[in-house]
């Protein structure tokens, strides 16, 4: 089973790293573009067919170490 997560900083977050994209992408031209979000993107192999096991485990890998819950949020697709 194939696991996708993704992990971005929580809305009332300051995105440093998404700012400084902004600025960049501003300075090269880009002027369209509004606010910048920065994230994380991880696709896990599972060795499971359980679909239930499978999502308690990415759950625990998520709140455990893949997102900082206090200021990231976390959602996953398992297929």
């Amino acid at each position: 089973m194939k696991a996708t997560v993704y992990v971005t900083i929580k809305q009332n977050v300051l995105d440093v790293q998404g700012t400084a994209v902004q600025g960049a992408l501003h300075s090269m031209g880009f002027e369209e573009v509004g606010k910048v979000r920065i994230g994380k993107y991880l696709e896990l192999e599972l060795n499971t067919t359980d679909k239930a096991e499978a999502e308690a485990r990415v759950k625990a890998m998520c709140e455990k170490l893949l997102a900082n819950t206090v200021i990231e949020d976390y959602r996953y697709e398992l297929v």
